[in-house]
C-alpha cells in the first residue's frame, strides 16, 4: 500500500481509508437509525463496529483494484 503525501506529511494509506471508512459508516448510521432497523440490532455499539469494519474491507478492496 502507498503512502499518501498532505502538505509534505506522509500518511499510511490504511489511515486515509479508515477515516474514509468512518464517514461511509457515519452516513450508514444515519440511513439505518432513520429507517428503525436498529430495533432489529442486538447489541448497537457492536453492530456499528462491525458496519466500519465492513466498509473499511469495502474501501480497501475497492482501492487495490484501482490502478
Amino acid at each position: 500500500m502507498p503512502d499518501f503525501d498532505v502538505y509534505g506529511v506522509f500518511l499510511p494509506a490504511l489511515l486515509v481509508y479508515a477515516i474514509l471508512a468512518f464517514g461511509v459508516s457515519l452516513v450508514l448510521r444515519r440511513l439505518i437509525a432513520w429507517a428503525g432497523l436498529y430495533r432489529l440490532v442486538w447489541h448497537r455499539p457492536l453492530f456499528d463496529l462491525a458496519l466500519t469494519i465492513t466498509c473499511l474491507g469495502g474501501i480497501v478492496a475497492l482501492a487495490s483494484r484501482l490502478p
